[in-house]
């Protein structure tokens, strides 16, 4: 059953990364700021891909410490 929920979760975290990397989404950014030089497109990009990872990384630890207990 846990394993059924992990993948349930990881789906959810793919899913959330193809909405959050989408075009429709990624275009409210597309605006000519720059925040220390660096267009605010660039870093809702990489800010979105690093919130992906550590979602994965949390729902990963959570369920090997489950498993493990």
């Amino acid at each position: 059953m846990k394993d059924i929920l992990k993948s349930q979760y990881l789906w959810a975290v793919f899913f959330l990364g193809l909405f959050l990397l989408n075009y429709p989404v990624l275009s409210i950014y597309n605006i000519p700021k720059a925040i220390f030089g660096i267009p605010l497109l660039f870093i809702m990009v990489f800010g979105f891909w690093a919130l992906l990872i550590l979602l994965t990384y949390l729902v990963v630890k959570k369920m090997n410490r489950k498993n493990n207990a």
